[in-house]
């Protein structure tokens, strides 16, 4: 027997999963970190935890699976993007990461906008903005604001190039992430060298990993040290993966044209599948051949979503009962008797692509309750999906059904939310953890057990049940949707 380690290292924990051929999970293990929250929209993390987390999670999720760890042929994993990362020459980090939801580089995103550079097509059409998440605007900070450790730095990379240096001693970036969020393009000459120069950021392209490696490749076998820590063997082959989200498109089986991926977790991304390039206002994208060889991914996203339903839970003091906000929710109305949420509690991504944008709960009396808030919340994000598909459509692509995986997927009501938000059907596969299984597909894929991608999806990615949306409440939202529009311009009048 074959097995395959994987890991989802994600915004709040990493989760190491253990699979067969089948696509089927035979254990798992997730270890928490900690995200440190500063004034600023600043994020960061401590990559020394990532490590200790992947250590302990690949040994409890092979002890709960039973196996013999000597069986595991291969591991890939997904992870946040961008995190970034700057490193000393011995790998070490030389400050905190900058997580994927830091948005301190707002002014840098602007100074990229600025150059105008034929790259910014990703980023709406060449109109921006350009999101302070991204790579080279969280690069251009550290130059500015910490020269000192950005000189320091032998590599600048990502969460996904952290783990596989400490795994493999392979100093290599994801060709998912870089084409994702460096402005790095398989199809145009490679890296970005227009937007460095113009920004005197020139030495940024050396301190990059060279190497650049499509997901589903083999990037290295683990060293002695690193299958010494995680008890694994110096055979297991290192497949490259990606970002979370885009890993999860192989998860739930989203690659053919049309199709539409919605991963959810403590943020939200929208991915469509092309056969050739789009680009327009308020989408990211069109990328090539970032997951699929030959196809184009077309993006949206909301920065905040599930850490949303995290902070009404540290606001009441980790007291909040899930299961019974999401039964008395159920009882209400579409709209909460009167409550709207506008989900930008840190920034919006798209459409608007506005990192100062923050959320807003309005309409509140003194007659509502906790429920109607925590379903408020739900439909606040379900509008802002709605507002990003509006986008895709009027940049030229649609589809007819969603596919989500993720955290939502385990609350009926929000999924119902979602369709009936949409106005399209809601495809949940029979594994909703759509990374750790689009792992498991390229980890397999890179063992040579499958030919493609596309092969290793067809035999371990199952179907699962359809939500449609209910024609009265679909209805219901469209009204509240418009008001739930209006909310960005008026707020951004008083906000600035």
């Amino acid at each position: 027997m074959a097995y395959y380690l994987t890991a989802d290292g994600g915004t709040e924990s990493l989760r190491a999963r253990i699979y067969d051929l089948s696509g089927t999970c035979l254990g798992s293990k997730a270890v928490p970190y900690e995200t440190k929250f500063s004034p600023g929209a600043r994020a960061e993390q401590n990559p020394e935890d990532w490590w200790r987390a992947l250590i302990q999670a690949t040994r409890g999720a092979i002890a709960e699976a039973g196996i013999d760890s000597g069986q595991i042929e291969a591991m890939a994993f997904a992870t946040t993007s961008c995190t970034v990362v700057a490193l000393d020459k011995q790998g070490r980090a030389l400050r905190p990461a900058l997580l994927w939801m830091d948005v301190r580089a707002y002014a840098e995103a602007d100074a990229v906008l600025a150059t105008g550079d034929t790259r910014l097509a990703l980023n709406g059409a060449g109109k921006g903005p350009v999101s302070a998440e991204w790579m080279i605007p969280k690069a251009l900070w550290l130059k500015r604001n910490e020269p000192t450790i950005f000189a320091a730095a032998e590599t600048i990379c990502e969460y996904q190039d952290f783990l596989n240096l400490r795994l493999t001693g392979e100093r290599c970036a994801s060709l998912d992430n870089a084409g994702l969020r460096w402005h790095y393009s398989s199809r145009d000459g490679g890296w970005a060298r227009g937007i460095l120069e113009k920004l005197d950021l020139a030495e940024l392209e050396r301190k990059w990993p060279q190497r650049v490696i499509a997901p589903g490749q083999v990037v290295g076998t683990l060293t002695l040290a690193a299958a010494a820590e995680l008890g694994l063997s110096t055979k297991v082959k290192v497949v490259q993966g990606g970002a979370d989200a885009l890993i999860g498109m192989i998860g739930l089986g989203v690659a053919k044209p049309g199709q539409l991926a919605l991963i959810t977790g403590s943020s939200h991304l929208q991915f469509g599948v092309t056969e050739a390039p789009i680009h327009a206002p308020g989408v990211w994208g069109a990328y090539p051949d970032i997951v699929y060889p030959g196809r184009w991914i077309v993006e949206g996203g909301q920065t905040s979503t599930g850490s949303i339903i995290n902070w009404l839970k540290r606001l009441t003091g980790g007291t909040l009962d899930l299961a019974e906000m999401n039964r008395k929710a159920e009882t209400l109305e579409p709209g909460c008797d009167g409550v709207i949420v506008q989900d930008h509690f840190q920034g919006n991504r798209t459409p608007y692509t506005d990192p100062l944008s923050r959320g807003a709960i309005v309409g509140l009396t003194l007659a509502h309750e906790p429920h109607h808030i925590f379903r408020a919340v739900m439909e606040g994000i379900g509008f802002g999906t709605r507002t990003i598909l509006d986008a895709f459509k009027a940049g030229g692509y649609s589809s007819t059904e969603i596919t989500a995986g993720g955290g939502a997927t385990a609350s009926p009501l929000w999924i119902q939310i979602h369709a009936d938000t949409a106005g399209v059907p809601v495809r949940i596969p029979a594994s909703p953890d759509a990374p750790s299984t689009g792992s498991a597909v390229l980890a397999a894929h890179g063992a040579g057990r499958f030919a493609s991608i596309d092969d290793g999806i067809a035999a371990m990615v199952r179907p699962g049940r359809m939500v449609e949306p209910r024609a009265r409440e679909a209805k219901l939202y469209e009204d509240i949707y418009q008001r739930y529009k209006a909310l960005y311009p008026a707020l951004k009048s008083v906000l600035g």
